[in-house]
């Protein structure tokens, strides 16, 4: 066990390294293997203990400190009969007296235990949800890895290399492609693949897909390549079964998810439209509080107040964790990830083509959009809700535009792999069956690309490595994930030697059903993205019609009422232009929350912006036009 080098390190491995082998952490020793921590397991252990300590450490004597604020501020708690003092109040006796004395001590003991107990309950759910992490990734792109094995099988018997070339394709088979690696590092070290696929197939998190497939592998593998990749075809084939029934499951899991956020979103702003009537009946809610709520920077704060703008940032919250979830049930090839280019002025020319370069730009249009309209006598409300609208919108434009070539280029990319396997059938050299179709077929969107390959191609037909290079580049060029996952076959597999003609009728099917799939997820996530607008347009819909009928009524109500007749209410309970800023607040945030939802559904983070823009600046038109901001 390699010790750590940091004076910090060594002085948090010297008092609490002993700890590891503690009963207490025979769980996470468990979640540890999966979770592919980069550290010996003692080593984490003595950092999150000191860590444990040193927020202890911190935790108590806040805590002391803020006791008395904590007994001035409730009127119910009573420290003693011998009072005085500290909060002028009878039950409040003086900082050094006993009793307050004691209640500091046990808000310290109590906060000091707290922070303890919940830093090493949270390092152990860190594991726990690294190891989770990891296996949902092997899950996921196991069934690729093992097709792109299986092509490989064809050329290659050799275990090692054909593991190679998988942990080489990172960025299409992701976490089965770390256990590959992780199998020849442990390789390497014992002397014997046979151990390293066991030591793998022992810790991975998925011992119900990958410690299978490794052990069965390993066993067929010994009887010969004939049964080796017959043994593959087999069990690409139940692992495509089961990955579907995963996603029927989390197309279910999804329709719940779906219905809780409509609930979740609806009822708060049905709960404001609720206080705005009781207020008028309860009096008590527009009473301003006291104790710590009591001379804030913003002023005076009521009960009213707290729930309406604690509503908004509620629905914030749904929104947010509901976009996660969708993003997390999305394939990750169905996710496209961009990234910017080093340097401000590539980032600047990529800014209308690339999300990740436009999202840093928009960054600096959108504060002079603030700005603008605060010198122009907007409020502090409506200037914020232009700059995202300014931010939001442009990203998502970029990122829409983007992923509508991408389309383009992955429909074309199934047909021009159909027109080279077509040749490759009948016997002609990968070069010449990429130079005929880039000649014969028109493939729109791809064309600059397959004539770029075909003359890169044509000039590199007798060095294997010039060809993976005029590979590599065609995926760069192409740039969409389903160009990743299948082109990084073809380059791999015939590097290993293998059969062209088997390859390309692999890379058919795989090309076909990962573009169908394509299709059908975004076909089924388009009802969500619905949901999501549906949802927003209902809650805009409410909010305004309170606004211009309610409202009005009420505060004529209580501005004609007067005592003696028996039915009097409260004037100040409505203040129209006030309520107008607190629904227009709930609302907006609805806004974001059923944005982010929706534009998660349909394609990512990118996506959400743009959906959450629009939403934005539709809520907020709807209220200029209406005069209610």
């Amino acid at each position: 066990m390699t010790r750590p080098v940091s004076a910090l390190d060594r002085a948090a491995y010297a008092l609490f390294s002993r700890r590891a082998d503690a009963s207490r952490h025979d769980r996470n020793r468990e979640r540890y293997r999966g979770s592919g921590v980069q550290m010996p397991f003692d080593v984490f252990v003595a950092r999150l203990h000191a860590l444990a300590w040193l927020v202890a450490a911190v935790a108590g004597p806040t805590a002391a400190a803020l006791a008395p604020l904590v007994v001035v501020a409730v009127p119910g708690v009573a420290l003693g009969p011998a009072s005085a003092g500290a909060g002028g109040g009878p039950g409040v006796v003086g900082a050094g007296g006993a009793s307050m004395l004691a209640f500091r001590a046990g808000a310290f003991a109590v906060a000091a235990f707290g922070g303890h107990r919940a830093t090493t309950a949270l390092g152990g759910r860190y594991l726990a949800w690294r190891a989770r992490a990891r296996r949902v990734g092997i899950q996921r792109t196991l069934p690729g890895a093992v097709r792109y094995l299986r092509a490989l099988s064809t050329g290659t018997d050799d275990r090692r290399t054909m593991l190679a070339k998988v942990a080489e394709n990172r960025d299409a088979y992701g976490a089965t492609a770390d256990a590959a690696g992780a199998v020849l590092a442990k390789a390497e070290l014992t002397g014997s693949l046979n151990e390293g696929l066991r030591l793998v197939a022992r810790d991975t998190p998925s011992q119900d897909t990958l410690a299978p497939f490794l052990m069965k592998f390993r066993e067929h593998a010994t009887q010969g390549p004939e049964e080796l990749s017959r043994y593959l075809r087999m069990e690409s084939r139940m692992l495509g079964h089961r990955q579907a029934r995963e996603r029927e499951r989390a197309s279910g899991f999804l329709e719940l998810v779906a219905e809780l956020f409509v609930v979740l979103l609806v009822l708060p702003a049905l709960l404001v439209v609720v206080l705005s009537v009781m207020s008028v009946l309860t009096p008590s809610l527009n009473q301003p509080l006291g104790g710590p709520f009591a001379g804030t920077p913003l002023g005076a704060v009521t009960p009213r107040a707290l729930i309406v703008y604690g509503a908004a940032v509620f629905v914030a919250a749904v929104g947010a964790l509901s976009a996660a979830i969708v993003v997390s049930l999305r394939p990750i090839a169905a996710t496209p990830e961009y990234e910017r280019p080093r340097g401000v002025g590539a980032t600047f020319a990529s800014a209308l083509s690339n999300p990740a370069s436009a999202s840093v730009v928009a960054v600096a249009l959108a504060g002079g959009v603030v700005v603008l309209a605060w010198a122009t006598g907007a409020s502090a409300l409506a200037a914020l809700t232009v700059g995202y609208v300014a931010y939001a919108v442009p990203v998502g434009v970029v990122a829409t535009r983007r992923a509508r070539r991408d389309d383009a280029k992955d429909r074309e990319l199934k047909d021009f792999v159909h027109a080279v396997s077509g040749h490759v059938s009948l016997g002609r050299p990968f070069p010449d069956a990429v130079a005929r179709v880039a000649e014969e077929v028109d493939l729109g969107p791809l064309d600059a690309d397959v004539a770029d390959l075909a003359f890169a191609a044509g000039l590199t037909s007798t060095d294997g490595d010039l060809r993976t290079a005029a590979l590599d580049r065609f995926v760069a060029r192409v740039g969409t994930p389903l160009s990743e996952q299948t082109m990084r076959l073809v380059t791999g597999a015939l590097d290993a030697g293998s059969d062209t003609e088997t390859v390309f009728e692999t890379l058919q099917t795989e090309v076909g059903r990962l573009h169908h799939e394509k299709q059908s997820l975004r076909d089924e996530m388009l009802v969500y993205a619905a949901v999501g607008w549906t949802t927003a347009i209902l809650v805009v819909g409410i909010v305004v019609a309170v606004n211009l009928y309610v409202l009005d009524s009420f505060a004529q109500l209580s501005a004609v009422s007067t005592p003696g007749t028996g039915f009097v209410l409260d004037p100040d309970a409505v203040n129209v232009s006030r309520e107008h800023r607190r629904f227009y607040v709930v609302t907006q945030a609805t806004m974001l929350a059923s944005g982010w939802f929706a534009g998660a559904a349909s394609r990512g983070k990118y996506d959400a912006l743009l959906h959450s823009g629009l939403l934005v600046a539709f809520a907020y038109a709807v209220f200029a036009l209406g005069g209610l901001l």
